[in-house]
């Protein structure tokens, strides 16, 4: 997927082809009660396929027969440096960047499977972009999400019950990190669901807008 990556003033565009998309579920405090869960004591991972990536401005396939298809406004982390066990006090070296992810999840296949990889997994289900932001302090960053121009999410990476350093130490405690990899570190409360016709834009500070439209699936 070509897209934007921004160092300071200078801008290019490349080829993000992760090798693994990595999410990270239920670490925001709101989000937690929201869905009627406790604090987890360690992240809780899932994979997404890199075929579910979607850039900005490209369209949403729902499929149907599912009553919630919901969005899932997150800061997405891109991976620079090969990472294997590395520390949380280095963690932040080895990241390329920041963007927007959309974590779009059929919420029926999530509860009925009892592991997340189809309710996941669909194509077009990894919304990304609209760019890659270096250098940004992920601590305390705005995130919101919208659809069709009405406020659904509206947080602060402040509430993550990990934060990234603590994400990146865990996940490559476990497994190795490529250059290009991506993980999704959560979203916050007031998730729900998207329709045929709807447009969903997830904003953070410092990054831009995620926008993209919703299609019935083919």
């Amino acid at each position: 997927m070509r897209i934007q990556l921004v160092r300071g003033e200078a801008v290019e565009e490349i080829d993000l082809v992760p090798s693994k998309i990595i999410g990270i579920g239920v670490n925001y405090r709101a989000h937690a009660v929201e869905m009627g869960k406790g604090l987890p004591e360690e992240p809780l991972m899932f994979l997404k396929p890199r075929s579910a990536l979607l850039p900005t401005g490209g369209a949403i396939e729902r499929p149907a027969g599912y009553e919630r298809v919901d969005y899932e406004g997150e800061l997405g982390v891109v991976i620079g440096t090969r990472a294997q066990r590395v520390s949380r006090a280095r963690a932040l070296e080895y990241v390329m960047g920041f963007t927007c992810v959309n974590d779009v999840t059929v919420r029926e296949l999530q509860k009925r499977d009892g592991q997340w990889t189809r309710a996941k997994g669909f194509d077009t289900f990894c919304p990304i972009g609209p760019r890659i932001i270096a250098g940004l302090d992920p601590s305390s960053l705005k995130i919101s999400t919208r659809v069709n121009g009405e406020l659904r999410q509206d947080s602060s990476t402040a509430d993550l019950i990990f934060d990234v350093p603590a994400i990146l130490e865990f996940v490559t405690r476990h497994m190795t990190l490529e250059i290009g990899d991506v993980i999704s570190t959560g979203t916050p409360s007031g998730v729900g669901n998207l329709a045929v016709g709807d447009r969903v834009e997830v904003e953070i500070e410092g990054i831009g807008v995620l926008s993209n439209t919703v299609i019935a699936r083919p």
